[in-house]
């Protein structure tokens, strides 16, 4: 396999991994205000990701990072054409993160309750937003000769990536209302199972039209292999959810996240970003990519980086791997 064609499985698998990690992340989120009743359940839910959520994100920094220099041509379109939802993205992650940190640096209830606030919206928003982008990339945008967008950001809500965009928000927060009911104790993790069930049968819904259109318009048989995994895992999920089994349901909706992650990029191969505009315009991994000496030294490099920083996050979550309750969240001051 040439090289380019490996960085594009690579840099699959870091979205993958990252949507995989920050989608119950971004769940947890949407929870504080759809699952907890007050403070302390809020401050349960925000625990369960408390050591967690920063090493999560470094998927994406990492996904960016290798996409930017393996495949610079892609990486220059896709960030100047989405520049605005990028943004929003990019700001989210950044109030996010200073929501995670500054909440409780106050006793004031106004205080509290504005970071808290924050902590839902941005979560929902990026949850939102991954899906647009991701359902244009794989439609296609208008890309000219010049390997240059030319359309508008009314371009990119279209029916197709507005659909995508509720299919990563609600499955998102199944995954995240699957990983409270595996994470905490007590009546938190019995309503955390009901709304799972409710959550997970609008997923399905919604990713069944989404997965299907995607077949018909991009698929080929390896797209159509990953589908039917991926459909059959969110039914496995929600069965499991049904029958109270947390690990296997956090499993099955992690799957389903995988499968229908690399059933969009086997969709989107060997296009990197394809032109409605003209075919001839599409970006490709072979016109968009590196050099090969480019791809070599970075193969080296993550063949020796990314080992480690797998061990470490796995020792993290292995840490911090206890269920949680409101009976172990310490009065406020």
């Amino acid at each position: 396999m040439e090289l380019h064609n490996v960085w594009f499985v690579l840099i699959a698998v870091l979205w993958i991994g990252y949507f995989f990690l920050e989608g119950f992340d971004f769940g947890i989120g949407v929870l504080t205000k759809l699952l907890a009743r007050d403070r302390k359940e809020r401050r349960v839910l925000i625990n369960t990701i408390g050591p967690v959520w920063d090493g999560n994100e470094v998927w994406l920094l990492t996904a960016g990072g290798a996409t930017f220099a393996a495949f610079p041509e892609w990486y220059a379109t896709l960030f100047s054409g989405f520049y605005l939802p990028l943004l929003i993205i990019l700001l989210c992650l950044i109030v996010r993160g200073v929501a995670f940190e500054y909440r409780a640096k106050r006793p004031e209830e106004r205080w509290q309750t504005n970071w808290e606030n924050a902590i839902f919206w941005t979560s929902l928003i990026p949850a939102l937003l991954w899906g647009v982008a991701f359902g244009n990339i794989v439609r296609g945008v208008k890309i000219n000769a010049d390997m240059e967008y030319v359309g508008n950001f009314g371009d990119l809500l279209n029916p197709y990536a507005i659909l995508g965009g509720l299919v990563t928000l609600f499955l998102f927060t199944f995954h995240g209302a699957v990983f409270a009911g595996l994470k905490t104790v007590g009546d938190i993790r019995e309503r955390a199972r009901r709304l799972a069930l409710k959550l997970g049968l609008v997923t399905a819904v919604l990713s069944l039209g989404f997965l299907i259109w995607t077949q018909v318009d991009h698929g080929d048989g390896w797209s159509l292999l990953a589908m039917i995994i991926a459909v059959v895992a969110l039914v496995g999920a929600i069965g499991a959810v049904a029958a109270g089994r947390e690990g296997w349901s956090f499993a099955l909706s992690g799957l389903t996240i995988t499968a229908a992650v690399a059933m969009l990029f086997l969709a989107l191969f060997p296009n990197v970003m394809p032109s409605s505009l003209n075919d001839a315009w599409s970006l490709t991994v072979t016109n968009a990519s590196s050099t090969p000496y480019t791809l070599k030294i970075m193969t080296w490099c993550a063949g020796i980086a990314t080992p480690v920083v797998m061990i470490y996050q796995g020792w993290t979550y292995w840490v911090f791997r206890k269920r949680i309750g409101t009976q172990h969240i310490a009065e406020a001051h």
